[in-house]
């Protein structure tokens, strides 16, 4: 099975939480809701921490519940978790997952029809019965299908972060054996796009050492079912997400090619293999051949492969097509930015709102692990009621806090910042003599999704205290589509100075990679932020950055690959630019 388990405890948590809920027993629903929380959040396998004692030091982890995390360590189940899953219908447990089928809503429809089944409730949609309840109505019950048909599509797909985490897992598992001497991902992973379908890995070894790499493989723990397997390739479906895993195995004088080709996409290989039969050359997972005399002229690595066809190596994120083969023919491959050119992370959350870290347990866990020169704290302002956010003399306690911590760490580490929510008309949650007391200000929309909000924007970019738009289109995968950006939001971040956010949250990805691509094209800051709401979060840094090479992005591009004084001087162009105005 797969190795932490902390996800999978998180999942029966967050069940026991829905059930709770549609049981109206609300205290035991918001015990599990947090320890579900928690527990996906942990950055170590939990089973370390009890083994270790240190379970008892985490808030929100009581006797309780750690005595059904020890039940499950030892037995893989959790006997009060399948007694309560007998008191409600089988189908609502995914349903909850849905936005709008909320627990409170499908005990509702359960007691008015009897509906026990997802496609009883389905009809019940369609036909018209719920939405002859009181408080649904048309529209709503529109927006739970709409809801539903987003959900179906996603699970169909992994999302990029998943996908990494069971790939890199079968990676390290690969790299144990002796006989493989290069191993990758390939496909839509290895290009990071958003969504993952497959997992396709690659292997090479001797001719004569397949056959043990793909018994190894095929007898792997993680293995649920072995689709196929033949002298070069199996396919299984794995426990985690039943997902479905792709391994080729090549020679190790094909590796370059094999793994050109299977990274893909069709479109960049298509438009590759053109190119190379102009030049009298033939393309294919084996190597680049010369057509007339059968010659083989390169295989062993990417880098000779396009060379041999008269072309830079492109990286990767950059293989969709949209002009990279051009620039690779012309010797102009951009330099695109690197996970280490990283110098902080400005978008993070604490206990102040609706993270479940202090803010020294923050800072501590960044500097261990991470080689950042600033983190920005930024909690949402008090239009955001679930969070708690934070009102006008929260701020400036929230601020007190933070000095008091780095004058504790000895450096001005932490960065004093808010996340203010850009309030319908487009104006902002705080007033401008608190935000200009903050060192970072990120503005959101959290409301009212289902509509045009260029305005909005535009309105919030005007501001001389603003220094970034987060998550920008609003969506969420899974869940909600969005709403639209424009070239118009574009120009207006270049001439206001404003920086749009590429908030790597898994669920988010936002900015989408198209416009990523057309904000550096016109040379709009972007700033990768990980929206970090529990330490494991940071990590999430990696496929911001994944996103940020797909829209072609470099060092330059990306304002927290700058130093703090930096920063700075992009502030303070920005407020000198109002203050002209103004003037």
């Amino acid at each position: 099975m797969y190795q932490n388990i902390n996800k999978e405890l998180a999942k029966i948590f967050e069940n026991m939480g829905n059930i709770y809920d549609f049981l109206e027993d609300k205290f035991r629903a918001l015990a599990y809701h947090r320890a579900a929380q928690i527990v996906d959040s942990l950055p170590d396998d939990i089973r370390n921490l009890i083994q270790s004692g240190d379970i008892h030091h985490i808030r929100g982890i009581g006797s309780g519940i750690e005595e059904k995390i020890e039940e499950y360590i030892k037995t893989g189940k959790i006997r009060k978790y399948e007694d309560l899953k007998q008191l409600v219908p089988p189908d609502f447990l995914e349903l909850m997952e849905v936005p709008g089928f909320g627990p409170k809503t499908l005990k509702r429809i359960h007691q008015e029809f009897g509906i026990s089944t997802k496609e009883e409730l389905i009809k019940a949609l369609k036909d018209g019965r719920v939405a002859s309840l009181k408080g649904f109505g048309e529209k709503k019950v529109q927006n739970m299908l709409k809801g539903l048909e987003l959900y179906e599509k996603t699970q169909k797909r992994l999302l990029l972060w998943e996908a990494l985490q069971i790939g890199k897992m079968l990676l390290e598992k690969l790299k144990v054996l002796k006989e493989v001497k290069n191993v990758e991902l390939a496909g839509s992973l290895r290009r990071r796009k958003e969504t993952v379908g497959d997992i396709d890995i690659l292997v090479a070894c001797e001719e004569k050492d397949r056959q043990k790499v793909l018994d190894y493989f095929t007898s792997l723990e993680d293995v649920k079912e072995v689709i196929a397997k033949g002298d070069t390739k199996a396919s299984v479906m794995i426990y985690e997400k039943d997902r479905q895993v792709d391994l080729r195995v090549l020679n190790p004088d094909e590796w370059g090619s094999g793994l050109q080709y299977f990274t893909g996409s069709k479109e960049h290989n298509v438009h590759f293999r053109d190119i190379a039969k102009s030049k009298g050359l033939k393309v294919s997972e084996y190597g680049v051949f010369d057509v007339k005399t059968g010659e083989k002229i390169a295989g062993k690595t990417e880098e000779e492969v396009y060379k041999a066809v008269g072309l830079q190596w492109i990286p990767p994120e950059m293989r969709e097509d949209r002009g990279e083969i051009e620039l690779a023919l012309e010797g102009k491959m951009p330099k695109l930015v690197e996970l280490s050119d990283i110098k902080g992370d400005l978008h993070i959350h604490s206990t102040w709102t609706d993270g479940i870290n202090t803010i020294e347990e923050i800072a501590k866990f960044v500097l261990k692990n991470y080689k950042y020169e600033y983190i920005a704290l930024t909690d949402h302002s008090k239009a955001v009621r679930v969070a708690h956010g934070l009102n006008e003399e929260d701020v400036l306690r929230y601020m007190e806090e933070i000095d008091k911590i780095n004058k504790k760490l000895g450096i001005n580490f932490i960065k004093k910042g808010v996340e203010v929510d850009i309030l319908p008309d487009g104006s902002l949650d705080l007033p401008d003599e608190i935000l200009s007391k903050l060192d970072w200000v990120v503005a959101s929309i959290h409301t009212q999704f289902n509509r045009d909000n260029t305005d909005r924007i535009i309105k919030a970019m005007e501001n001389p205290y603003v220094c970034v738009i987060g998550h920008p289109t609003g969506r969420t995968f899974g869940s909600r589509e969005g709403y639209q950006l424009s070239e118009e939001i574009l120009k207006v971040a270049k001439e206001t100075n404003t920086a749009l956010e590429i908030n790597a949250q898994p669920t988010r990805m936002d900015l989408p990679d198209i416009w990523i691509k057309k904000a550096v094209e016109i040379g709009v800051k972007l700033v990768i932020s990980t929206d970090s709401h529990s330490l494991s979060n940071f990590g999430y840094m990696e496929i911001g950055v994944s996103l940020a090479r797909r829209g072609w992005a470099k060092r330059e591009d990306i304002l927290n690959t700058y130093s703090w004084e930096e920063i700075e001087r992009f502030k303070q162009e920005k407020r000198a630019k109002f203050s002209i105005i103004k003037r």
